[in-house]
């Protein structure tokens, strides 16, 4: 990977298809796509969006600008969300369940297999004692890091409201998976690694899952220069 670690650290800091009612000018702050609100950022050209349908389910669509206009590229029904239902990001609790609404950067994956040369987000392949930090009590609270490099309780059981993600626990939902920027400033209790990635049986533990086709079309499309983001609505 392109360090994922550094991107964190630095970030702290189908066909094409028209879809009528949602063209914008590139200028606007705001827009809707899809019917989910979308806050953009400065040269935000690329979007996901993650619109609520029923239960746990939900459409997931990747647009782009072009010539002034959104386009939605790519789409899927059958994306799912949290057991816990969708909340106000800032009002989000670990362990619920829930899926933070708002508009989020996609700024990096992870995966099980070696990187793609089209892949342009930065990646990292998971190995052998790679987790994600669910440690209330770590300087490394949701972030990315071997148990060999210490720093937080691997040890605790993910029962445990300080139990950390291991990774490889997970490889049919983590063989592809892009990470948002929820939570970055690490407020604790909040809740950590929001991912966007493959589907597994059924709902997420909070995070947004979409089928195995629709993932690897977005690693191939994603690029970190057009400011990709993806909004969760209901």
């Amino acid at each position: 990977m392109r360090a994922l670690g550094a991107v964190l650290a630095t970030v702290l800091l189908s066909g094409l298809i028209a879809v009528a009612g949602t063209a914008a000018p590139a200028t606007a702050q705001t827009v809707r796509l899809g019917g989910v609100a979308v806050h953009l950022r400065p040269g935000t050209t690329q979007v996901v969006t993650v619109n609520h349908t029923h239960g746990t389910y939900a459409r997931v669509s990747l647009w782009a600008l072009k010539h002034g206009h959104w386009k939605r590229q790519l789409t899927t029904t059958d994306g799912r969300t949290g057991y816990g239902g969708l909340v106000a990001g800032a009002k989000r609790h670990q362990g619920t369940g829930a899926t933070p609404l708002g508009t989020y950067g996609l700024i990096s994956s992870f995966g099980t297999h070696r990187a793609k040369a089209s892949w342009d987000l930065p990646y990292r392949k998971i190995r052998k004692g790679d987790y994600w930090v669910e440690d209330n009590g770590s300087a490394y609270y949701n972030r990315y890091r071997n148990k060999a490099q210490g720093g937080f309780r691997w040890w605790l059981p993910l029962s445990d409201e300080n139990g950390s993600e291991r990774l490889s626990d997970y490889p049919k939902q983590y063989e592809d998976a892009i990470v948002l920027d929820y939570n970055l400033a690490q407020v604790r209790h909040r809740g950590a690694g929001i991912f966007l990635h493959v589907n597994g049986s059924g709902a997420t533990a909070g995070c947004v899952s979409a089928p195995r086709w629709m993932l690897r079309k977005l690693l191939h499309r994603l690029n970190p220069a057009r400011v990709p983001l993806i909004a969760i609505g209901r």
